[in-house]
């Protein structure tokens, strides 16, 4: 099954800070919706700070729709 990565931004001074308490709340959500086998974490770009979520595609509705990330894609399978 392939992989898919939700991103969320975060802006400001205290981006970075926002996007890893964010990842907490990705846990929970993760863990109270049986979602296994994923990764996060942040990124940090010159004007924003992401939050990334990496997980199995079939999670894809369930991500999409309660969390509603900004942007996702498909990792390619190498």
């Amino acid at each position: 099954m392939a992989l898919l990565r939700f991103h969320w931004d975060f802006f400001g001074p205290d981006a970075l800070t926002t996007a890893e308490h964010f990842l907490k709340h990705i846990d929970e959500f993760c863990a109270r919706e049986s979602v296994t086998g994923y990764r996060h974490w942040t990124v940090q770009l010159p004007v924003r700070c992401s939050a990334v979520l990496e997980c199995d595609e079939k999670h894809l509705e369930l991500i999409r729709d309660a969390l509603r990330p900004v942007r996702g894609e498909r990792v390619l399978e190498s």
